[in-house]
């Protein structure tokens, strides 16, 4: 089994899968349409296109994102180059990265360096899909920030073909992307209440650059003739599929806006049609899951997002955190209460500074050690008596009757 957050999975992950043994995509519009298949290009990925299914239940969004981005990359890679060594690939992606200097988005100063490329390559990818599902100090913005992970692979192709990253391409690109997702919203017939919000999050969500709207922007004033490569021009207009979706009508102006589009890139008719009845089943039915589409109530998706992950934590941790619970009498004693009443503060502290001893003794809780990571605490406490045993009862009824 390929565990994400484990040391070594990117070389485990070519291990398993044997890609040597299978053929490279034979085209890049097939390469495309199978990665939109999985999601990726939405930033919800239900699936991945490998030659071997990988299980991921109990897994967070962000080791999914890493398994998506790293395939996605070497998809690419595969058929750029027409090789499939995945000793050359790695190198490839690193140096790619090392070259990448993003203004925004300090990479390479929070990595270690590693004497071992896959493993320096694993920590790259790490910090690139981060999301607030797993760290908690991040704000909103980072919930759409992986629908933008293709533009990695689109520059890592970019980087294959030529050698190095076109100058200022990381710039360009995000600000097409969020100049059309504006220009698709100003549009949009049916029109939602967290239309602005997704403008200001698709420019917060921008790593490379440091974004710069231009006023009264129009179709016809983007420099759109900077993209040629068939990747590039189908994400965009993927993208803007994306920002119609409403209730699964595109109405006539919308359309027309969409063939427009496709009409300035030089992108046939066809792929619209087929853009927007994709773009449409797959979001009608994942719509629930997509966090772009949930944003009515911010706080209350942030709230669930968050509960989901301190549970998983806790479940995947289950032995040894009830190992020392156990060992904490008066700590189980406590939690037994909090079922039945509310505690009083010294009750609550007694809880809050044993919790974080024990924290500190196991890896995964050590998240709960960063700033803002206390707050999640009432949650961690409301959900652990429901994994103690049937005898932490028994107990708490000895000390009631003591």
């Amino acid at each position: 089994m390929i565990n994400p957050s484990a040391s070594g999975w990117i070389d485990k992950f070519f291990t398993k899968l044997k890609f040597s043994e299978h053929p490279v995509s034979e085209t890049e519009d097939l390469y495309y349409q199978k990665l939109r298949d999985t999601g990726f290009i939405y930033g919800h990925i239900i699936s991945f296109d490998t030659p071997f299914e990988i299980k991921t239940k109990g897994w967070f969004k962000e080791e999914i994102s890493k398994i998506a981005l790293l395939n996605a990359l070497y998809g690419i890679f595969s058929l750029t180059n027409k090789e499939k060594k995945p000793s050359l690939f790695i190198e490839k992606a690193y140096a790619f990265y090392r070259e990448m200097h993003p203004e925004g988005f300090s990479l390479f100063k929070k990595i270690l360096s590693k004497s071992n490329t896959s493993l320096t390559l694993e920590e790259i990818i790490g910090q690139r899909v981060q999301t607030n599902e797993s760290i908690i100090n991040k704000n909103f913005s980072h919930l759409v920030t992986n629908a933008l992970l293709f533009i990695d692979v689109l520059a890592f192709r970019q980087y294959l073909i030529h050698g190095k990253i076109p100058e200022k391409y990381f710039k360009r690109i995000e600000e097409t992307i969020v100049n059309i997702v504006t220009l698709a919203l100003k549009i949009k017939t049916n029109k939602s209440q967290y239309d602005d919000l997704l403008i200001k999050l698709f420019e917060a969500s921008i790593r490379y650059s440091k974004f710069s709207k231009k006023e009264n922007i129009t179709l016809e004033n983007l420099d759109l003739d900077y993209f040629n490569a068939e990747l590039e021009k189908k994400y965009l207009i993927d993208i803007a599929g994306m920002a119609l979706w409403s209730d699964g009508v595109i109405e006539n102006n919308e359309a027309y806006f969409l063939h427009k589009l496709s009409q300035s890139l030089a992108i046939e008719n066809e792929f619209v049609s087929q853009s927007i009845i994709s773009t449409d089943g797959f979001i009608a039915q994942h719509k629930k899951e997509i966090p772009y589409f949930n944003y009515s109530n911010p706080v209350k998706h942030f709230y669930d997002q968050t509960t989901n992950s301190v549970i998983k934590l806790i479940t995947r941790n289950k032995n040894r955190l009830l190992k020392e619970i156990i060992e904490s009498k008066e700590l189980m004693v406590l939690l037994a209460y909090s079922t039945r009443r509310d505690l009083n503060e010294k009750e609550k502290k007694k809880i809050k500074k044993q919790l974080l001893d024990i924290c500190k003794t196991i890896p995964s809780l050590t998240i709960f050690l960063l700033p803002g990571g206390s707050l999640l605490l009432p949650l961690m406490i409301k959900f652990i008596p429901t994994l103690l045993p049937s005898a932490f009862n028994e107990n708490l009824e000895h000390e009631d009757e003591a």
